[in-house]
């Protein structure tokens, strides 16, 4: 079940299971606009006769372009806008390239309603298979702010 919200869910509103996902291409754009973000011109990511010669054989998206569709699905639809990270952790099984197409997806798998925290199962995945997976630890908003008009 994909689930989206657009102004994100409060705290009540969340139960364990609940699952959202999103899919985003690997393109040379992509790659080139993540590296002048992030100022991570490693040449495995943005030089191919450099990767070439590297165990990867070829190009590799950066792990952390990867990683930041699952914080597009934390910030956007579940729990969504008014969630904020704090804890990630990610272990990176296999390298991305372009012309991947990758699903970011988090599952809730345990709710403190005493903090107002969410643990996430956080997965990257590519052809079905994980690339990266790991655990986030999310701040829910218990309310909904009024409207400022």
């Amino acid at each position: 079940m994909t689930t989206q919200k657009l102004e994100g869910y409060i705290l009540d509103e969340l139960h364990v299971g609940q699952t959202a996902e999103l899919e985003r291409l690997i393109t040379e754009e992509r790659i080139q606009a993540f590296a002048e973000a992030s100022d991570d011109f490693n040449p495995v990511h943005m030089d191919e006769d450099f990767a070439s010669r590297t165990a990867y054989r070829g190009r590799i998206a950066h792990g952390l372009l990867s990683a930041s569709f699952v914080s597009a699905v934390v910030g956007t639809l579940l729990p969504g806008p008014g969630a904020i990270y704090l804890h990630q952790s990610m272990s990176f099984y296999k390298p991305v390239r372009i012309g991947d197409t990758v699903i970011g997806r988090v599952t809730i798998t345990h709710i403190d309603h005493e903090t107002a925290r969410v643990t996430l199962k956080t997965e990257a995945l590519v052809n079905g298979e994980p690339v990266i997976d790991g655990e986030a630890i999310i701040r829910v908003p218990r309310r909904r702010r009024p409207a400022h008009g």
